[in-house]
């Protein structure tokens, strides 16, 4: 959802994102056909993004509510290693803080819940990777590196992308490498 206060109105885009995680609820069995078609009629008609955020609460994959914690995932670790992959809910900003860690972030199966993702990072001897698909693009320009290396696909999709990812921050002996 966009970073507008929860009391504000919905946009069409802020709906779209609601019946994708009730459809995808729907298809993991964890509504039955009667409550997706309710909860679908409300999100249709829902015009505030507190009557948005409501209708996915109970729900793995929910979307933040704009101000709450689930705008950041925060991923600290040290000497150790971080998967998160399949089904899951990229909030808008992501926060990378690794010592001797490898983190693997894989946006393949992902619900998107912005058209940006910020990942801000602080990486010390550590690999960071992402996986991702041609209609993702990936901004580098806020990364400060320092023996370190980013690799990154560059082919092009033939559209939009559907997520623009920006990495920014700090890499000490770091890299970071994107997997298709």
């Amino acid at each position: 959802m966009s970073n507008e206060p929860p009391g504000l109105r919905a946009s069409h885009e802020d709906r779209d994102r609601v019946v994708d995680v009730l459809r995808i609820a729907a298809g993991d069995g964890r509504l039955s056909a009667e409550e997706l078609d309710a909860r679908l009629e409300t999100a249709l008609s829902a015009r505030t993004l507190d009557e948005l955020a409501g209708l996915t609460a109970d729900l793995p994959g929910s979307l933040p509510v704009p101000g709450t914690s689930k705008d950041v995932l925060v991923i600290e670790q040290h000497g150790s290693k971080y998967v998160r992959s399949g089904r899951w809910s990229v909030p808008p900003r992501i926060e990378v803080r690794m010592q001797l860690g490898r983190a693997t972030l894989d946006f393949t199966d992902a619900v998107l819940t912005s058209g940006v993702l910020r990942i801000e990072t602080e990486l010390v001897h550590s690999k960071l990777f992402l996986v991702t698909a041609p209609d993702i693009v990936i901004d580098t320009d806020g990364l400060g590196l320092t023996y370190s290396r980013v690799k990154l696909r560059t082919k092009k999709s033939d559209g939009p992308p559907r997520l623009r990812i920006e990495l920014v921050g700090t890499l000490l002996h770091s890299r970071i490498k994107e997997r298709r």
